[in-house]
């Protein structure tokens, strides 16, 4: 039984890909934030769904020993850690001489720092076993750039120079590494920014999706949370073997312009 780690994992695209790696029998690992009644009660409902045992691991993600010891600590419980999904991530919009020094050092240490820390702690165990599967969860930005994103578009290009690197490391050794670009995706937090943008332009709530939000995807329509998680359960499998240091869009054509 293989066993994933899954970071910010608590809700939105990270406890999708948790829930569905639960579904199909791996032990499951959840980190995030949030209330600690309802991430039990999370990680008790995802615990139902497969023949896998899930825990959580509070870890912060700005906080290396204790990513360090999020890694110790599924190895110790399940022997082994056979995929890395680093998803953990915020998000500020400002223009750049206005833009926090702050945020910017806790966007990058969130975003990119803290998957470069699971991953070096991870990575020799996987290594040893001969298997290992990293499927970062970047953006669309981390391909293309956006006003008013500096250190989000940063963070996430530098992910893919990350991950093109831990697969060139990791391709003698059964150990692949890919990051998936997702577009703008429908999860409860941008529907919050939906109807906030609806009222502070007073635009209805469907012309704000379709002429602000996802002006930039040819489709015009989200990005499911679903989508990204049958993805990541297909990365992480032996069919998936022979891919590896790759950016994969998933963003209704944003990119392909």
């Amino acid at each position: 039984m293989k066993t994933v780690i899954v970071t910010g994992s608590t809700s939105g695209i990270g406890l999708g890909i948790a829930e569905n790696f639960a579904i199909n029998g791996f032990n499951v690992v959840l980190n995030g934030l949030g209330d600690e009644k309802e991430i039990e009660t999370t990680r008790a409902r995802l615990d139902t769904l497969g023949a896998g045992e899930v825990t959580f691991h509070g870890a912060n993600m700005l906080k290396p020993d204790e990513i360090a010891d999020l890694v110790k600590t599924t190895e110790e419980k399940f022997g082994a850690i056979d995929i890395l999904v680093p998803n953990a991530g915020i998000q500020h919009v400002e223009k750049i001489e206005d833009f926090p020094p702050a945020k910017w050092d806790a966007i990058i240490g969130i975003n990119l720092s803290s998957a470069f820390h699971l991953i070096r702690a991870a990575m020799p165990g996987m290594k040893e076993r001969k298997f290992g599967r990293v499927i970062s969860i970047a953006s669309a930005h981390g391909l293309v750039a956006s006003p008013y994103k500096s250190a989000y578009v940063a963070a996430k290009h530098g992910m893919l120079g990350l991950i093109k690197t831990v697969a060139l490391e990791g391709a003698e050794f059964g150990v692949t590494a890919n990051a998936i670009c997702p577009g703008y995706v429908e999860t409860p937090l941008v529907a919050g920014q939906i109807a906030d943008t609806a009222k502070a332009r007073g635009m209805s709530e469907e012309d704000v999706v379709s002429e602000v939000i996802l002006k930039a995807q040819p489709t015009k329509q989200f990005v499911q949370v679903g989508q990204i998680a049958a993805l990541a359960l297909y990365l992480a499998s032996e069919q998936a073997a022979q891919i590896t240091g790759a950016a994969l869009p998933m963003d209704g054509g944003w990119t392909a312009q």
